[in-house]
C-alpha cells in the first residue's frame, strides 16, 4: 500500500517532458465543446425579406415564360434568332428549329384569328390564309408545334417513297445582305414508310385523348381500324387534327428513280394521302436532276392523270391535289401547266418553288451567290408574281392559286392575292424573323385591309 501511494504521488506531479522537434500533438476534444449552442430565431424583417426574395423570383420566372411562349415576343426575331444564325450554320440552326417545335419549347401564337382573314378553300374554311411552305419539316416531325405558331396551312415533305440522304453538307447558305437562302438539300428523306407511321402514331395519339370526351365512338374506332388511317374521317375532323386549318403533305422523287416515270408520285398518294388535307406533287426542285423535265407538257399531263386516277382510288375523303411549279417556267410553259391542269380537274398550283436563276439585284458575296441550288427570299418574289399573274390569267381565276416566294410581311401577302393567290406560303422569312412571323403577317394584313376582307382583295387587280 505505501509502495503504490508513493509511485502515484511520484507520478502526480511528475514534471512534463519537452517535446522533441517536429512532433505534432492533438488537442483531445474538450467537454466544453460538446455545449449546446443556442441559434438565434429569424426576426420578422429576415422572414420578410426572405418571402420577397422568394416571391419576386417566382413572378419573374413565371413572367419570363409567358413571355417566351408567346409568339409576338421580341425576344425571338431580336435575340434567340440573330444568335442561332450568329452561332450555327444554316442546316443546325433549321434543325434546331424543328427540336424546339417537336419538343414543345416553341412559341405559340396566342390569340384567335380575326374572321377577316377565314377563307375557304377546297370546300373548307380556314382561319387565315397564311401557310408554311414544304422544305421546313420534311419528315413530319414538328406538325402541332408549327401550327400553334399560327399557320393556318402547313405542309410538311417532301417525301420519297425510298429514304435517301440527299446532297453533302454544306448543302444550305445564308445570304445575309438578301435575307434569302441558297439550298440543295436534294430531297433528304426518311421515306414513305417512316413519315405514315408518325402520321399515324399522332392520329391515334389525338384519338386516345379524344376518348375522354367520346370513349364509345374512339375506342370502337381504334379496334375497327388498328391502323389509324381515315380514323379523323369518322369523327368529321380535319387531318390536320385542328379546327378551321389543312395539313399539307408534299411529294417528292427518289433520285435513283428513271427520270420520266411518275411511281413515285402515285405511291405517296397511296401511302400518305389518307393522312393529308391536301397532296401536294413536287415536280419543280432543282435539286433532283431530270425533276422538272415532268413541267414538259406530255409528261406533265400523264403525271397529273395518274395522280388523280390514284387520288379517286382512295377511301374516305380525297385530299386536294395540287402541284408545285418553279418560277423558272416561260410564258409558253406556263399556258401548257395551265391548260393541262385544268384539263385534269387538279385542285390547284402552288407558284413557286425557289428559282435556280441569280438576278442580278443580288447584294450578297458573290461567293456564295455562285453555290449551286434553289435561291429562295425575295428576290424569288418578282418570278413568282410573273407566273402567279400568268397562270392566273390563263386559267380565267378558275383555279385556287397558292402564292409563294419572297413572303417578308403583309403588304407581299397582299400583293400576291391580288394577284389571284387565295392562300399564301412562306418559309425563309420565319428563318430570318423568328416565330413571331405567322402572327406579324397575320395583324399586318389585317391593318392593311381596313374594312375589307381577305377574301375581297384575291384577284383584286384584274377586276378594275
Amino acid at each position: 500500500m505505501t509502495l503504490f501511494r508513493t509511485y502515484s504521488y511520484a507520478r502526480t506531479w511528475r514534471t512534463p517532458r519537452t517535446p522533441r522537434p517536429n512532433t505534432i500533438f492533438v488537442r483531445p476534444r474538450s467537454r466544453a465543446l460538446s455545449t449546446t449552442v443556442t441559434q438565434q430565431p429569424p426576426t420578422f424583417t429576415t422572414k420578410l425579406k426572405n418571402f420577397v426574395i422568394g416571391t419576386v423570383s417566382i413572378v419573374l420566372g413565371v413572367s419570363f415564360i409567358e413571355y417566351y411562349f408567346d409568339s409576338r415576343a421580341a425576344i425571338h426575331k431580336y435575340f434567340i434568332t440573330p444568335v442561332l444564325r450568329t452561332a450555327t450554320d444554316a442546316e443546325t440552326s433549321h434543325k434546331f428549329a424543328i427540336w424546339a417545335a417537336k419538343w414543345g419549347f416553341s412559341a405559340k401564337d396566342r390569340l384567335s384569328d380575326d374572321e377577316k382573314l377565314a377563307v375557304r378553300v377546297w370546300g373548307k374554311k380556314l382561319s387565315n390564309p397564311v401557310g408554311l411552305a414544304a422544305g421546313f419539316d420534311k419528315h413530319g416531325e414538328a406538325i402541332d408545334g408549327l401550327f400553334d405558331l399560327g399557320f393556318g396551312y402547313v405542309e410538311i415533305g417532301s417525301v420519297t417513297p425510298e429514304p435517301q440522304p440527299g446532297n453533302p453538307q454544306p448543302r444550305m447558305f445564308r445570304l445575309h445582305d438578301d435575307k434569302a437562302v441558297i439550298n440543295r438539300y436534294g430531297f433528304n428523306s426518311v421515306g414513305h414508310k417512316a413519315v405514315e407511321l408518325r402520321l399515324r402514331d399522332r392520329l391515334r395519339r389525338y384519338l386516345y385523348h379524344s376518348a375522354k370526351l367520346h370513349p364509345k365512338i374512339t375506342t370502337s374506332l381504334l379496334a375497327s381500324s388498328p391502323d389509324g388511317a381515315s380514323l379523323s374521317d369518322a369523327l368529321g375532323i380535319n387531318r390536320s387534327l385542328k379546327d378551321e386549318k389543312l395539313l399539307g403533305i408534299n411529294l417528292g422523287k427518289n433520285k435513283s428513280s428513271d427520270l420520266e416515270s411518275v411511281d413515285d408520285y402515285v405511291k405517296g398518294v397511296k401511302s400518305l394521302g389518307p393522312y393529308a388535307d391536301v397532296l401536294v406533287v413536287n415536280v419543280s426542285s432543282p435539286n433532283t436532276p431530270g425533276l422538272r423535265g415532268l413541267q414538259r407538257k406530255d409528261i406533265f399531263e400523264k403525271l397529273l392523270n395518274e395522280v388523280i386516277i390514284a387520288r379517286n382510288s382512295l377511301s374516305g375523303r380525297h385530299p386536294a391535289l395540287l402541284v408545285k411549279i418553279a418560277p423558272d417556267l416561260s410564258n409558253d410553259e406556263l399556258d401548257d401547266i395551265a391548260d393541262a391542269a385544268m384539263k385534269s380537274g387538279v385542285d390547284g398550283i402552288i407558284v413557286s418553288n425557289t428559282t435556280i436563276s441569280r438576278p442580278n439585284s443580288l447584294y450578297s458575296d458573290s461567293s456564295l451567290v455562285s453555290e449551286i441550288g434553289g435561291l429562295s427570299g425575295p428576290p424569288v418574289k418578282p418570278l413568282a408574281l410573273r407566273a402567279l399573274r400568268k397562270i392566273y390569267k390563263r386559267t380565267n381565276g378558275e383555279l385556287t392559286l397558292v402564292g409563294c416566294g419572297g413572303i417578308s410581311d403583309a403588304k407581299d401577302a397582299l400583293e400576291y392575292a391580288r394577284a389571284g393567290a387565295t392562300l399564301v406560303q412562306l418559309y425563309t422569312s420565319l428563318a430570318y424573323d423568328g416565330v413571331g412571323k405567322a402572327r406579324e403577317i397575320k395583324d399586318g394584313i389585317l391593318s392593311e385591309l381596313k374594312d375589307k376582307k381577305w377574301t375581297d382583295v384575291i384577284g383584286e387587280q384584274w377586276k378594275n
